[in-house]
């Protein structure tokens, strides 16, 4: 309960924020912006203490009370401003109808996709089954540990991976909240924040409900021409379609096998995700501000989106990324469009905005993100993204590829960028204004797609796909208007309603019946015999002692009890570029030969070796457990799963 009022006096204190830095802005957009400000906050004060205090419940304790007192001089100096009352111009239907639906959705979907508990066992779903044991393995582990902080899947290794979306996780922790709640209710409630700040987003930019509900349904039930080839084996097998919900990874839009790549956003990003989700809660309001501070030339405006890019880094690199290209297409657009006289103030006001994001972000960048993306060496040529082979051929033709994983809606990005008549006897009128904005948001969006297609930033190419979405997600109300402007123009034309239902069918149908799969998917994670272990190494062992363990992904020991272990799966080390080849050999070598090890268990100052039918089964390891069972005290049994206290008390030569 603690920690449930903990986030909920950060949510009032970012509401109360932003409340006093835009009050003339709609109450409806001031809500969504002090709650994702709310969340911010918790991510980033408790952190900036815990440089000096270790990540610990001083630290929450601290943060909050700096939030407080931000909040509290956000409203002193904005007393006697004039507040806009209004509670939004859009219809009170379009968000209530667009948000709820997919809210209730994605609660259910982090309920049956967080450690659901099932008669002792801990279940998740589909597309949790690989990355969740990150994300928890990061928030246990942040408990009182030491800034900067290192991996506890290889300590001493600096955990330059974005964490702060786990950080929050860790505060609700450390207040008494459970791992399960805390990951649930802070996984909702982003979720939430996306999808309003994406109709809100939308309905700045296009002022029409169609069009703001067209572009939050392709955004959201995004889905390529997979289902085409669901359809073909269906014909072929009438099994097909179960599989579909049955199988795993067999939806239309993740088939590696097939070329299908351009994933649910829901399904396999948002849900699995966390830092992408993060990431996009605090993304979608810097575009709105951005699309915004542009439109109303609000210099106060430029300033405040400037502190909040520059806090994006450890939040979710790709979106601070992401966000810097289409700033960098938005300046150049401006400047050259703007007036010679009107020019340096253009410029002026992106700099403004550029200077304070990236004063924020470089020490972010040189501490975190530089020593483990650049000199990691992760940085290659790659053309076409994972169409490429590797060496030069394409799997799939260029445009094919692109219109299979992505959609009909492909063939219509250029002319949804140019959509808009220009009034050239108003020139700033409503519609003058809505063609500088989406044209402005098009050359911003090519500069991404164009870097995501020629530049590979981690070693798993596919995970560039975390730019594309970003530029798909920018490209979207210009696509929603574009839609609406052919409706209209097809005014009078026999079949129009057939073929705009038929456009939307293919472009939904995918998306639609993957997340129809992940609703169904159901995985043990844990055993019960998994988890009472994970519950007796929290609550019985130090919490800076090292355990050796197997290199499985969906280790308890860290996940759960949030302990550092000599090496964890290479599935996730590998991925972030880091070199764990020693630590790799030394398991191994200890867990077969412990007899001949004792300078081994020494050097990673191991106090505990786990031990289960992971460790004893077909995995490469011989384990001489004879010698465990001889030489160490077994302090806990339960199923498979036995845990060894090695002779003497080692401890761990780095913080935890």
């Amino acid at each position: 309960m603690g920690g449930v009022l903990l986030l909920i006096g950060y949510l009032a204190c970012g509401v109360a924020l932003m409340d006093g830095l835009l009050p003339s802005r709609q109450r409806l957009t001031r809500l969504w912006l002090g709650l994702c400000a709310g969340l911010m906050l918790m991510m980033w004060l408790p952190t900036l203490f815990a440089f000096f205090l270790r990540f610990t419940l001083t630290a929450q304790l601290l943060g909050l009370g700096a939030a407080v007192l931000g909040a509290g001089l956000a409203q002193f100096f904005s007393r006697g401003k004039r507040r806009c009352e209004s509670w939004t111009d859009m219809p009170l239907w379009l968000p209530l109808a667009l948000v709820a639906p997919l809210t209730i959705l994605s609660s259910y979907l982090q309920y049956t996709h967080v450690l659901r508990s099932v008669d002792g066992a801990l279940n998740v779903g589909q597309s949790t089954y690989g990355d969740l044991c990150l994300h928890l393995g990061i928030a246990t582990s942040l408990r009182n540990a030491a800034y900067p902080p290192t991996y506890s899947l290889l300590p001493g290794a600096l955990l330059g991976y974005p964490f702060l979306g786990d950080s929050m996780v860790t505060s609700m922790l450390l207040c008494g909240s459970g791992l399960a709640l805390s990951f649930r209710l802070t996984g909702t409630l982003m979720m939430a924040l996306a999808y309003l700040g994406f109709v809100l987003f939308s309905w700045e930019l296009t002022r029409r409900p169609v069009a703001t509900v067209l572009a939050f349904v392709l955004m959201f039930i995004n889905g390529g021409l997979g289902f085409l080839y669901a359809l073909d084996g269906i014909g072929r097998d009438a099994t097909a379609f179960k599989s579909i919900f049955t199988g795993f990874y067999m939806t239309p839009t993740n088939q590696p096998a097939l070329n299908l790549r351009w994933v649910n956003v829901i399904c396999d990003m948002m849900i699995p995700q966390r830092t992408l989700l993060t990431g996009w809660m605090a993304l979608i309001p810097a575009l709105w501000m951005l699309t915004t501070a542009t439109r109303d030339k609000d210099t106060r405006l430029f300033a405040i989106l400037g502190v909040w890019a520059g806090a994006l880094p450890m939040i979710h690199t790709h979106s601070f990324l992401a966000l810097g290209l289409i700033s960098v297409g938005a300046v150049i657009y401006c400047t050259l469009r703007a007036p010679k006289a009107d020019r340096p103030a253009v410029f002026r006001r992106f700099v403004l905005y550029g200077v304070v994001a990236v004063l924020l972000a470089l020490p972010q960048l040189l501490t975190w993100s530089v020593p483990q993306t650049v000199n990691g060496g992760s940085l290659k040529f790659r053309f076409n993204w994972v169409n490429n082979q590797g060496d030069g051929r394409l799997i799939d033709g260029y445009c094919w590829f692109w219109i299979k994983n992505v959609g009909l809606i492909w063939l219509l990005m250029i002319p949804a960028a140019l959509c808009g008549r220009r009034d050239r006897a108003r020139p700033d009128s409503p519609s003058d204004r809505q063609q500088y904005l989406f044209r402005m948001l098009g050359l911003g969006a090519l500069c991404v797609y164009l870097v995501a297609e020629l530049i590979q930033f981690q070693p798993n190419e596919y995970d560039n796909n975390k730019l594309f979405y970003v530029a798909y997600m920018a490209m979207m109300p210009a696509m929603g208007h574009y839609l609406v402007t052919l409706w209209d123009k097809l005014k009078g034309v026999r079949g129009r309603a057939l073929l705009a239902g038929a456009f939307v069918l293919a472009s939904t149908l995918s998306g639609a019946l993957s997340i129809g799969r992940e609703v169904v998917s159901d995985y043990q994670l844990f055993s019960r015999s998994e988890a009472d272990a994970a519950r007796f190494i929290e609550r019985e062992t130090a919490a800076d002692a090292v355990f050796l363990t197997g290199t499985q992904h969906k280790n308890p020991v860290a996940a759960l009890a949030g302990r550092s272990i000599v090496c964890g799966t290479p599935s996730y080390l590998f991925l972030h570029g880091i070199d764990y080849s020693e630590q790799y050999i030394a398991v191994k070598q200890m867990l077969e030969d412990p007899e001949n090890s004792a300078a081994l268990f020494e050097r990673y100052g191991v106090a505990y070796a786990y031990i289960s039918n992971y460790e004893r089964g077909d995995t490469g390891y011989e384990v001489n457990e004879a010698w465990y069972i001889e030489n160490c005290e077994l302090v806990f049994t339960e199923g498979d799963v036995c845990l060894y206290e090695l002779p003497g008390v080692h401890t761990n030569s780095t913080e935890s």
